[in-house]
């Protein structure tokens, strides 16, 4: 089963910047779409952003123009660039193959001064 691992989360204040990287352990061009989702304490999880083999991109209406998705097929990683950062923010961020049960560990993102 493929494997995928998420890293880059962290502390940052607001207004800041990171890059998360979600590794998998196959091709990702033959996985196909892969996306980010995030979980704030209390609340279900929700879409962020996701990327196709084709490099189509979806975006919630909540990260639009401040988080970007990107894919390295050679290193087999999807990346979540987040600027412009902001308190709601804070989550744990997981990678997730749609419509399988894949899910990475998770990776905390906390947005406070």
């Amino acid at each position: 089963q493929v494997q995928l691992v998420e890293s880059g989360g962290g502390l940052v204040q607001p207004g800041g910047s990171l890059r998360l990287s979600c590794a998998a352990s196959a091709k990702i061009f033959e996985i196909g779409t892969i996306g980010w989702y995030r979980q704030a304490p209390g609340k279900q999880r929700d879409m962020i952003a996701t990327s196709t083999r084709m490099g189509r991109t979806t975006y919630a209406d909540s990260v639009k123009g401040r988080f970007t998705i990107s894919r390295d097929e050679i290193k087999n990683t999807v990346y979540l660039q987040l600027n412009s950062l902001k308190p709601e923010d804070t989550a744990v961020y997981y990678c997730h193959i749609p419509e399988t049960t894949v899910w990475g560990q998770g990776t905390q993102v906390t947005v406070s001064s």
